[in-house]
């Protein structure tokens, strides 16, 4: 994703550390307060992934112009192997999402008088649940770089909550999709919590995805070449 007008780089990652760190007090914060208020895990997840919806959503508007509301590492890694990155801007970026997620997480366990730091013991190593985060990841990366190529880069909010809202439910890893998140979940022994031992065969998918999804996007996208 781009942005119209060329912010300060302390402007950008300023917009990406809040970013992913509210995008994580939502999952976590969600989550915990799904579990406070129902007993049936359905209506549990339901809860969680309107709350996610909802603020990612309000994150990629209100911070998309900034940074281009990257929040994820696959997100800035396809923008780079994409060229629309550089090399030290994206690791700069990836640096501030993997410390806000991880600031994030302790803000939600704080909220709701938890230690800030207690790992997850939720084992989500299965082989369908890795396989998953391929999908989960491919689709995101895709369906959001294909949206800005089309010339449709407003549109970009709605892609991500819509697409992220659905593979909640269609995806059996519940669509994590980004690596940064995933760290950070390893820190909240909660609803939305992975173990850490699980973690590294989600962030390995996720970059699979992201990937192919590159590749994707590039065939997708080519147009023909102008007659005349």
């Amino acid at each position: 994703m781009s942005t119209d007008r060329q912010y300060t780089l302390q402007a950008r990652l300023t917009a990406e550390f809040i970013g992913t760190m509210f995008l994580l007090i939502g999952v976590i914060g969600s989550g915990i307060m799904a579990e406070r208020l129902s007993d049936d895990v359905g209506l549990q997840l339901l809860e969680n992934t309107l709350a996610t919806v909802g603020v990612l959503a309000a994150l990629i508007l209100a911070l998309g112009p900034i940074s281009g509301a990257h929040f994820n590492p696959a997100v800035t890694l396809a923008a780079r192997l994409s060229g629309g990155i550089e090399s030290a801007t994206a690791i700069a970026y990836v640096v501030v999402q993997v410390v806000g997620a991880a600031l994030g997480t302790m803000i939600a366990n704080l909220m709701f008088d938890l230690d800030p730091v207690f790992l997850s013991t939720k084992d989500r190593s299965a082989g369908a649940l890795v396989g998953a985060e391929v999908v989960a990841t491919f689709g995101l990366v895709a369906f959001i770089f294909t949206t800005v190529a089309t010339e449709n880069a407003k549109a970009v909010s709605a892609t991500v909550a819509a697409y992220i809202g659905g593979a909640y439910w269609f995806t059996s890893s519940t669509s994590f999709a980004n690596p940064a998140v995933t760290l950070a979940r390893t820190l909240s022994d909660t609803f939305a919590g992975i173990a850490p031992a699980s973690a590294p065969g989600f962030i390995a998918a996720q970059l699979v995805g992201t990937v192919l999804a590159v590749v994707a996007v590039r065939v997708m996208t080519a147009t023909e070449p102008e007659l005349g």
